[in-house]
């Protein structure tokens, strides 16, 4: 087995490698989109190649040197190969001056058609002429430039915080497993799965464009689920080493496949579901990222089900068991021992977070759900109210980029702060009355400043630019939109622009969600129901799921779109949250709250098994003392995986793209929240309140589980006294 993944990791690094090399920008909308239609046809009515802008200021922009300088600089751009026209203050009509009256635009337009290496060739040689103009600031940009650099600091932000999370990965699973053969091998799984992940991605380029953002997403999520996945499977060898320590290691590890495993697998089938509802929203970006997750996802899975129970067959001997006298063990023992000093906990108590908090919940579970839903709530309101989805643009860049700066600066002296035109594509005749009709029309429309026709259109077609009032993605842009597409002219109308754009995302990840959603709910109740039997659970599972992203979204909304706490995090708020952001938070959050749901109820389940088939004491109703047996067994493992996959996904922050930053900060809260109020608080406390109908479904489906996915009854084991709530075991 071991061989077969070295086979596998060799063809990831021979071929995965070259993936960086196919990398394309995917757009946000799929090319039938009316924006996108409308894009595509003003390009064939005014024909435009790629776009290089500089703004020169700081000085007189009538200094003659100043002007001589720039006249200079722009004939030898004229002159270059590749170079379709040049535009100044200086040398072509119409020629604009900053608002500061010290800074002027130069626009070069370069020839249609160039291949992108050649593009890229012309972009470097017109701004290192740029460049050369003496004045103290000159900032040269464009759409394609700021494409490039946002892809470069893709690629460095994610080689920087790999690098980073795994380093310090190392060391917490060291520390969590008390050996470093243990230790390392959560993280051989994790650099196996991202190395054949890549062969995965390099074959996905031939069939769809891969972005890079999409490269950093997926490798980060293979790391922290073969970690995950890596750690339970590694947690319960020890568990069943430490039952029956002269059991042979073939049986010991069999033993550990056929509990572990099976939650593995039903967590990364839940996970890769996920994943392929996600390309329901059938997204160029959101396509590539669904079927790059569910590569991730169902090679992760694979490497915990073969590669981490391969490995612990190797390196068993020197896999310390949970008692083993390591350092981190003495420490405990330490910290017990001190415990029993001041009369806390006697021998064999090893105090343990998510132990503690369902003991607080069982103890009082109708205030604890309460307070808990309540609280979640509240935090989702700043999402529910007041989020702003905008695309991304320069803006996402660090701010110290200059593409970001010429952006802003373009924005704030050139554009006078007024949002980008809406493009309304007419084809019939300018020159009719339908037409003339139609543009007055369009003046009488709540929220337009004014319209203008373009020039030099030789089609019977016109282009109109319409500005609206407020900011691009601004509510009164997106109003001006519908109102434009409602009209109903007797002519074709395409509506495009940014604020088009964002009308169209929106819409069309509103008219899809109720597929990912049907998706996601049928592929979950279905896995909860194999695993646990039960109908009540999915349903729980998923409520609490939704509680935990509504929440973490509210939280984003805070920090990213009204800066609170931008200093601390390394970036500049610009005021809105990526329109991808939401709907990635919404498959990542669910898959991988999934995880820990299951990771959970499947020792609850095997807790409840087996106190149903035997005497329980009276005192503790079978429900209750499984939930809490399981949570004690379980929650250690739930505990160190969210810390392991939380130093992962703080490795996007890290980095400088603020659409990094948001996925990064967004898993980390929603790690924090699910690990601790979710499940340590609203599980226990929700499954307390339902006592056995936890465990309710109709009788043929509960007939139908014990024939076909129950798990084979292992021996009972002998009933413990019931485990005080003050005094919980971890």
């Amino acid at each position: 087995m071991l061989g077969a993944w070295l086979v596998l990791i060799a063809a990831g690094l021979v071929l995965g490698g070259q993936v960086f090399d196919r990398l394309t920008t995917s757009g946000s909308l799929r090319p039938d989109a009316e924006s996108q239609l409308a894009e595509r046809r003003v390009d064939q009515l005014l024909p435009e190649g790629p776009l290089v802008l500089a703004v020169v200021g700081g000085r007189d922009v009538f200094d003659k040197a100043l002007v001589d300088d720039i006249t200079a600089v722009t004939s030898e751009i004229r002159e270059m190969d590749g170079v379709a026209e040049v535009d100044d203050l200086y040398g072509a009509a119409g020629g604009r001056i900053g608002a500061d009256n010290r800074s002027s635009l130069i626009r070069v337009e370069l020839e249609r058609g160039l291949p992108d290496e050649r593009r890229e060739q012309v972009e470097d040689a017109v701004a290192g002429a740029l460049h050369r103009i003496d004045a103290p600031e000159v900032l040269v940009g464009g759409e394609k430039l700021a494409e490039r650099a946002f892809a470069e600091q893709a690629i460095a932000d994610a080689a920087f915080g790999e690098s980073v999370a795994i380093a310090v990965l190392l060391v917490v699973l060291v520390l969590t497993l008390g050996g470093f053969v243990a230790g390392a091998i959560p993280l051989a799984a994790a650099l196996a799965t991202v190395s054949v992940t890549l062969l995965g991605l390099f074959g996905l380029t031939t069939l769809t464009g891969v972005s890079e953002f999409t490269v950093n997403v997926v490798t980060l999520l293979g790391i922290g689920l073969a970690v995950d996945y890596a750690l339970l499977v590694i947690a319960r060898f020890r568990d069943e080493r430490e039952a029956d320590p002269d059991a042979p290691i073939a049986e010991l590890v069999a033993r550990t496949a056929a509990t572990a495993g099976r939650t593995v697998l039903i967590c990364g089938l839940a996970v890769a579901t996920a994943m392929l509802g996600l390309y329901a929203f059938a997204e160029p970006l959101l396509g590539a990222m669904a079927l790059g997750g569910a590569v991730a996802v169902l090679l992760a899975t694979l490497a915990g089900l073969t590669a981490v129970p391969a490995l612990i067959a190797v390196t068993h001997r020197r896999i310390p068991g949970p008692h083993d006298a390591t350092r981190v063990i003495a420490l405990r023992r330490a910290v017990a021992a001190r415990l029993r000093r001041h009369g806390g906990p006697g021998p064999g108590f090893r105090p343990g977070l998510l132990a503690r908090l369902a003991a607080f919940a069982q103890g009082r579970p109708g205030p604890v759900a309460l307070a808990v839903a309540a609280g979640l709530l509240a935090l989702s309101l700043p999402f529910v109210f007041a989020v702003n989805l905008e695309n991304s643009d320069a803006r996402a860049l660090p701010a110290s980029a200059e593409a970001r700066r010429l952006h802003e600066v373009v924005q704030r002296d050139f554009s006078g702060g007024q949002a980008d035109p809406i493009v309304v594509v007419v084809d019939a005749d300018p020159a009719g009355a339908p037409v003339r009709d139609f543009m007055n029309a369009l003046l009488t429309l709540d929220g337009v400043l004014r319209i203008e026709p373009r020039p030099d259109i030789t089609a019977p077609a016109a282009v109109i630019d319409v500005t609206p009032e407020g900011e691009t993605a601004g509510p009164t842009s997106r109003d001006v939109v519908r109102a434009v597409r409602a009209m109903n002219p007797p002519f074709p109308v395409l509506v495009g622009g940014g604020a088009a754009e964002l009308v169209d995302y929106r819409d069309s990840v509103a008219d899809r969600f109720p597929i990912a959603l049907l998706v996601i709910l049928l592929s979950t109740t279905v896995l909860l129901f194999v695993l646990t039997g039960s109908l009540v659970l999915p349903l729980k599972a998923l409520l609490m799921n939704a509680l935990t992203l509504l929440a973490t979204l509210g939280v984003l909304v805070v920090v990213f779109q009204w800066g609170v706490g931008d200093a601390l995090l390394g970036f500049d708020s610009w005021g809105a949250i990526d329109l991808t952001t939401p709907v990635l938070l919404f498959v990542f959050v669910f898959g991988l709250s999934m995880d820990y749901e299951v990771f959970l109820l499947a020792r609850i389940k095997e807790e409840w098994d087996g106190r149903t088939r035997r005497r329980t004491p009276r005192r503790t109703p079978a429900n209750d003392h499984a939930v809490r047996a399981g949570i004690e067994k379980s929650g250690p493992v739930v505990t160190a995986a969210a810390l392991c996959i939380g130093v992962v996904f703080l490795g996007f922050l890290l980095g400088d793209l603020v659409a990094v930053k948001e996925i990064g900060f967004a898993m980390a809260v929603a790690l924090l929240l699910d690990v601790t109020v979710v499940r340590g608080l609203l599980l226990p406390a929700l499954m307390n309140l339902l006592g056995e109908w936890n465990w309710w479904a109709p009788a043929p489906l509960r007939r139908l589980h014990e024939r076909w996915f129950a798990p084979p009854a292992r021996s009972p084991e002998p009933v413990a006294a019931p485990i005080p709530a003050a005094r919980a075991p971890v």
